[in-house]
């Protein structure tokens, strides 16, 4: 599995939902996959860091099967934040399979990075030859239940 996907559109279209049956699918196949909020995964980064477990958690992330990193974008990142998911997906890419979701249409990723050279180099790896999954239409958690 040497896959990337990104599944974009605005909240409650089941963007999670979908990321999360493609790594089910994949695990069903004998894969292993992990899922993390983009939010979370950055933090825990940051506490690895400090306390010995990043190299440890980097190889975990690099040898998954699958990753799905949800909710790209939702927030500004820190310099060490944008150098941690470069690492990442630079030990990924073209090795493993990556999911990303965001409720940021690709055209504003760069702008979302942050700075400019890290930007280029992580959207670079993250999507490139990436399977495209928009999604449009009204949250589902808005539907009525009868």
């Amino acid at each position: 599995m040497k896959t990337r996907h990104y599944v974009t559109g605005s909240s409650g279209l089941g963007k999670s939902y979908i990321a999360c049956a493609l790594a089910q699918k994949a695990c069903r196949e004998g894969h292993s996959a992990l899922y993390f909020r983009l939010p979370r995964l950055l933090q825990e980064l940051g506490l690895a860091r400090v306390d010995g477990r990043y190299g440890k958690l980097l190889a975990t992330l690099a040898k998954t099967d699958v990753v799905v990193l949800d909710d790209l974008g939702l927030g500004p990142l820190t310099d060490e934040q944008r150098r941690d998911l470069l690492e990442m997906f630079d030990d990924r890419h073209g090795n493993r399979s990556t999911i990303v979701t965001s409720q940021l249409p690709v055209k504003h990723w760069h702008e979302a990075l942050g700075d400019p050279t890290l930007a280029d180099a992580i959207l670079d790896r993250l999507v490139h030859n990436a399977h495209r999954i928009p999604l449009e239409g009204e949250s589902m958690r808005k539907r009525v239940k009868t």
